[in-house]
């Protein structure tokens, strides 16, 4: 009992000194305060520690909502300094070594462990350990590309710290091995979903570094941003390799109940307990007993069923076919944009369980009587803060209408960190930039999407050409791909990662404003109108566009602080004058 206290007591110093670490330049404060031999000598031991990672605050739910705000798919509230091209270098602050200390600090400890226990007892952790060292690296990857690869502790005269960054595409490399590393040593079993990681995680981590960097090094070519020798076929050829080995597993599949109007919308609302769901890989739970829910930093169902000044755009809207399987422009099911109710016939199925239709029920009693529909919001998106609707397409993914999961402070509903789709969307696009996706490889991913739906399948000798494609310069089965990843996964946060990886901001971001619904269709709406009568809300705003600069913006900028303690580290490019 008294070993097990003085654990408790260890770990508590432990987290207490992380905690307070949260100094700049590397975190460079040594550990030799902690003997490690104090905690390190059980699995549970391992398994405690690790624990650390996995809370809201350091396993990141990627972004729900947050990255599609930054991107040409969803407007949020302004200012967005992102793609106004507005950032200033920051004077002060870290760039995410913290949690990389952590690990590290883990890596060069816990081997104590060898003399107490067998390696298979607790390779479950030492596979973790991997596992977020990946994941951390990968968020300072995608914010600042080139940084030091570090995976030991620091002292105060460690050279490390005065080390200058490590090339993008070697810092990638390292996290695809660690993901190598994760993926043999995490348990193969699916798990419960929302408790530990497994070897599938890792590998769909891994597939999305890959995918990642290999396009950014294919698409940055030539720019500032680019890198020596770029390799991108090597990094779609991983992608294909991880994504292969989860399907292949037979572990996972699309979630469908045969309801194509309400499956897909169900993954997002309504279902609270993914424990036993074919497709959700992993999940945040939420449960009050054990501390865990939305507060009023992220009342997510709460502020879901308000606008809030957030909307859809108008290019997301109609880049949804018909049901017919064909592009607006060409399908004889296409009713025009006159109505909210004339766009929304005949769609892709997706569309109507991601945009709020005014028919469609808002707010469930908890006796299960309906309350109202969206259309009591659509005839209040001039009234208040709250049911402001810039561009007149309101979000209802991620929406549950059940009154009794309304509750502003106590929310319960879980979050999807990782799941199926994804696996699938990754793998058909590393295929499409190898030039290599047969049509077999797309009735195994994109028609599995839209089988859940009831949507014809993307047939490859059939495309049609579409005059609003993003991409026109790009191969008709890219930009179908990319419309594909677009609408199945809008509103999970990956969209402005995909203009990043594609250097796409020249094509959807400079220049441009989020345009929305027909104005007519509103009473009083208070916000501007373009030419063609369509809600304009950024005119007079931003009346040359998102000034977003191409030269700079990419990235984010390394804090001045940083560049004054390391001569070494040189500042990311077109922040130098800022």
């Amino acid at each position: 009992m008294k070993r097990y206290l003085i654990m408790i007591i260890g770990f508590i110093a432990i987290c207490t000194m992380f905690g307070a670490c949260q100094e700049d330049f590397l975190d460079r404060s040594p550990l030799d305060q902690i003997t490690s031999a104090d905690f390190f000598t059980n699995p549970n031991d391992l398994k405690v520690y690790m624990n650390q990672f996995y809370t809201t605050s350091t396993f990141p739910l990627y972004g729900w909502w947050g990255n599609d705000f930054d991107s040409d798919n969803s407007i949020g509230e302004l200012p967005n300094t992102r793609l106004e091209g507005t950032r200033l270098v920051r004077n002060t602050g870290g760039l995410g070594f913290d949690n990389i200390r952590r690990i590290n600090y883990f890596f060069n400890n816990y081997k104590v462990i060898e003399e107490y226990a067998k390696f298979d007892d607790y390779k479950q952790y030492v596979g973790e350990g991997h596992f977020f060292r990946a994941l951390y690296y990968f968020g300072m990857l995608r914010d600042y590309g080139d940084i030091q690869w570090i995976t030991k502790e620091l002292g105060t005269d460690s050279e490390e710290l005065y080390k200058a960054r490590d090339s993008r595409n070697i810092v990638a490399d390292n996290i695809i091995s660690q993901l190598d590393s994760a993926a043999m040593y995490l348990q193969e079993a699916k798990t419960d979903g929302s408790s530990r990681i497994n070897k599938w995680m890792a590998l769909l981590l891994q597939s999305r570094v890959a995918l990642y960097e290999g396009c950014w090094e294919k698409y940055h070519n030539g720019t500032v941003f680019g890198v020596d020798n770029p390799q991108s076929e090597k990094y779609f050829n991983k992608a294909v390799e991880a994504t292969s080995q989860i399907m292949n597993s037979g572990l996972y599949d699309i979630y469908s109940i045969g309801n194509p109007h309400s499956d897909y919308f169900d993954l997002y609302s309504v279902i609270k307990d993914f424990s036993g769901n074919s497709e959700v890989m992993f999940y945040q739970k939420m449960d009050k007993s054990i501390g865990e829910f939305y507060n009023n930093s992220c009342n997510r169902n709460y502020r879901m069923i308000h606008p809030i000044g957030r909307s859809y755009t108008k290019g997301l809207a109609d880049s949804y076919l018909c049901a017919d399987g064909k592009i607006i422009t060409e399908s004889p099911l296409f009713k025009g944009h006159a109505t909210l109710n004339d766009e929304f016939q005949n769609r892709d199925p997706r569309m109507l369980q991601s945009f709020a239709p005014p028919d469609a029920v808002r707010r469930i009693a908890a006796d299960g009587t309906p309350m109202e529909t969206w259309q009591w919001v659509y005839d209040r998106i001039n009234q208040g803060a709250d049911f402001q609707c810039p561009a007149g397409y309101i979000i209802r993914k991620g929406c549950d209408p059940d009154e009794t999961n309304i509750i502003y402070n106590n929310e319960e509903n879980p979050s999807i960190v990782y799941r199926y789709a994804e696996v699938l969307l990754n793998y058909a696009e590393a295929k499409a930039e190898l030039g290599a996706l047969t049509q077999e490889d797309v009735n195994k991913t994109i028609k599995k999407l839209r089988d859940r739906v009831d949507m014809p399948n993307l047939i490859l000798d059939e495309i049609t050409t579409d005059p609003n494609w993003n991409f026109p310069e790009l191969s008709p089965v890219i930009n179908e791909v990319r419309r594909e990843r677009r609408v199945e996964l809008v509103g999970e946060g990956h969209r402005w990662d995909d203009i990043a990886r594609w250097a796409a901001a020249d094509e959807l971001i400079v220049g441009m404003r989020p345009i929305g619904a027909t104005a007519a269709q509103y009473e009083l709406v208070p916000y501007p109108v373009d030419e063609d009568g369509f809600l304009d809300p950024y005119q007079n705003i931003l009346p040359n566009g998102y000034e977003f600069d191409l030269g700079r913006d990419y990235l984010t900028s390394i804090p001045i602080q940083e560049i004054v303690l390391n001569p070494n580290m040189e500042q990311n490019p077109g922040w130098e004058s800022n």
